[in-house]
């Protein structure tokens, strides 16, 4: 019997990992998303891919959305652009090939439960809760050689000692599992912990540890972020968290928030207080596309949009390399004349 569409649509959803390694094979999973350039298969980190649905929301899975253009479809699409297709017909021939249709109804198998739990919010959060604050830890040592020295025990930042760490292809066979780790809670508006973002150290605690991809998101990561400070009408959101830490060390008293990723940075939710929002964008295509997606999400609801440009790259190459004066000085050509005084 021949599947229809929607029949094999659902099946690619099934297996949206799988087809994402096979058709978007220079992205990589990060938690309960798959990175890629876009949908012609180009690295980098604008398209993002579900590989899980949810009943706590996020969306279904295998569901892509291009945060650059604003573009969104499913895995049909995916191998439609992949194999550069024609016609629908041949789209449809070639995901039944990769499925190896025809093929009986499938139910989730026990070993495919176990994998979804791996990057699961409740694995974040029992990572979480195994760490321990950062005082007198190399995630102090690391983000005080970023010229970042304004950590508070509040944060929500605590170390690992020994994180483990997944080698990638592209790391060196026989590698350590596991490497020191900052621990960045990732939380939803009433702050629960929906995910954890981890940045692996060296021991010396200067830099990052020496591994292919020394960061990494795990969870319900869509939508939410790593709060520092509650919600208001006037916040900075951006990329990674030392980017906004960075602006904090001349504004202390503004409220940011880290989307871990230019993806996660276009989709984070608005809080209902918000009625400005500084983009902290990194100066990449990721970045001014993260920042116009915003915008267009934000006009509707009466939300400014303000974006904020860094001279060296992102905010933490400023503050490191051109020092906390020159960075003021930027700050003060870019923020609204009312939020000049009040923050920096």
């Amino acid at each position: 019997m021949t599947s229809s569409a929607a029949d094999i649509a659902r099946r690619l959803a099934d297996n949206a990992e799988a087809v994402c390694r096979r058709y978007l094979s220079n992205g990589r999973r990060e938690g309960n998303y798959w990175m890629v350039g876009d949908i012609s298969n180009s690295p980098g980190r604008s398209l993002y891919v579900r590989l899980a649905t949810r009943a706590a929301g996020g969306g279904a899975a295998g569901k892509w959305t291009d945060a650059a253009t604003g573009d969104h479809g499913d895995l049909l699409d995916v191998i439609a652009a992949s194999c550069a297709h024609m016609g629908f017909r041949d789209t449809l021939n070639e995901a039944r090939h990769f499925l190896s249709l025809p093929m009986p109804e499938m139910t989730p198998a026990g070993p495919k439960a176990r994998k979804g739990a791996q990057g699961s919010p409740e694995a974040a959060q029992r990572l979480w809760a195994s760490c321990r604050p950062t005082a007198g830890t190399l995630v102090r040592d690391y983000l005080a050689a970023r010229a970042i020295n304004d950590v508070r025990e509040c944060d929500p930042l605590r170390f690992h000692p020994r994180c483990f760490y997944r080698p990638s292809k592209d790391d060196e066979p026989g590698g350590r599992s596991a490497w020191p780790a900052m621990i960045a809670a990732v939380t939803d508006e009433d702050g629960h912990v929906t995910g954890v973002h981890r940045t692996w150290l060296d021991k010396g605690g200067a830099d990052k540890a020496p591994v292919t991809y020394p960061r990494r998101a795990m969870g319900l990561l869509l939508g939410h972020g790593v709060r520092f400070g509650p919600a208001s009408p006037v916040m900075a959101a951006g990329e990674g968290i030392e980017t906004l830490l960075s602006l904090r060390q001349p504004m202390p008293t503004m409220s940011l928030i880290a989307a871990t990723s230019a993806a996660h940075l276009a989709a984070i939710a608005f809080p209902p207080v918000l009625r400005r929002l500084y983009v902290a964008r990194d100066d990449d295509p990721a970045g001014a596309g993260a920042a116009a997606a915003l915008a267009e999400r934000a006009d509707p609801v009466g939300i400014e949009i303000i974006s904020l440009e860094p001279e060296r790259g992102d905010f933490n190459s400023d503050l490191m390399l051109l020092g906390r004066d020159r960075l003021v000085r930027s700050l003060e050509r870019q923020l609204h004349p009312s939020d000049r005084q009040f923050f920096l």
